[in-house]
């Protein structure tokens, strides 16, 4: 099968297509021809070598995370699915690889496609729509009448995040540039923060729960605009101890983390309130919970631009470029054939 791989740890240029085997089938596993993927910011991550202590993948590595299709092949055990169903899933992390024309992926984190979106608009969903998910409703326990500040409200998380958040009945702040102000509210956004020209810190007071989507300084400023006992969620960082336990890593990098995020939680707790980090898991639990949201009209997706599969290095490309309004998405399959 046709696939994007990268051979090392670099540039974007380290990105190439080669012909790779078709994945094996396990017993629990469901064998999707693949339609669409999505493009997410950690394949930009995986790719540059960033998180190879976290993730120590072997390479050559086929990217590519969120994935939509049609189900070829099911293995002995599995009893969700069958041939033909169109189903979308973020693959699981040991055995990422949307980008290619098959992927094998765990029964427990496949769903069936929202009826109403496209291959290519399901696609743009899983990581987004899980992240979203898992702060918000897990981490964070929003509920109806209290305040969320969301971090860039055009971006792929923010978009998702915005519109769940006000399906809880929750009243939604996010920041954006000034050519998104109105695009935002249109989303379902109370209020929208120009950061180029206003300061979210100085305008905004008694939150309830933050999720933060940039890190950094804007995180630090986040924890300022909680009330006491609010709930700052990060997705970039710093991975605080928490994680290190759930992800099984060893004496060194545990507590290489915890001094990494010793500054972020300390400064949580003297503001009275608590700094956690979201690794998203895959969950077909959670997608199908999306797929009633999507398809009830609660939560619709916005996909930015879709590439060709030859395309693909673009596709990583423009994301990095940081102007996606919403979801970058490969077209792997043209009129029911691989497109490359």
């Amino acid at each position: 099968m046709k696939a994007f791989i990268i051979d090392r740890y670099d540039g974007i240029d380290c990105v190439r297509a080669s012909e790779m085997p078709i994945p094996e089938l396990g017993e629990d596993d469901v064998l999707i021809r693949v339609v669409a993927a999505g493009v997410n910011p950690l394949d930009a991550k995986i790719r540059s070598g960033k998180l190879k202590f976290i993730l120590p993948y072997r390479l050559p590595l086929i990217l590519g995370h969120d994935v939509a299709g049609e189900v070829v092949g099911v293995g002995a055990r599995v009893r969700q699915f069958k041939l033909g169903d169109e189903v979308y899933a973020r693959a699981d992390q040991d055995r990422i690889g949307a980008f290619a024309e098959f992927i094998a992926i765990k029964e427990e984190a496949v769903a069936q496609k929202p009826d109403l979106l496209s291959m290519e608009e399901a696609a743009s969903i899983p990581i987004a729509g899980l992240t979203a998910w898992q702060a918000l409703v897990e981490k964070a326990g929003l509920k109806r009448g209290q305040k969320v500040l969301i971090h860039a409200g055009s971006g792929g998380v923010g978009t998702l995040a915005i519109q769940l958040a006000k399906h809880i009945g929750a009243t939604v702040a996010t920041t954006t540039s000034t050519a998104n102000l109105d695009w935002v509210k249109g989303l379902g956004a109370d209020s929208v923060i120009d950061y180029r020209k206003d300061d979210f810190e100085t305008l905004l007071r008694d939150y309830d729960v933050v999720l933060d989507t940039l890190g950094g300084k804007t995180l630090e400023k986040s924890l300022r605009v909680l009330k006491p006992g609010g709930k700052a969620i990060g997705i970039v960082g710093p991975p605080d101890p928490e994680f290190a336990n759930a992800f099984g890593l060893n004496g060194f990098l545990r507590m290489a983390i915890r001094l990494m995020s010793h500054r972020v939680r300390r400064e949580a707790q003297r503001h009275g309130v608590s700094y956690s980090f979201l690794f998203m898991r895959p969950s077909g639990d959670q997608l199908r919970e999306l797929r009633l949201l999507i398809d009830s009209g609660a939560i619709r997706p916005v996909v930015d631009r879709i590439f060709p599969f030859e395309s693909t290095k673009a596709a990583l490309a423009y994301l990095e470029e940081g102007h996606a309004k919403g979801k970058v998405v490969i077209r792997v399959k043209e009129n029911g054939r691989p497109s490359a």
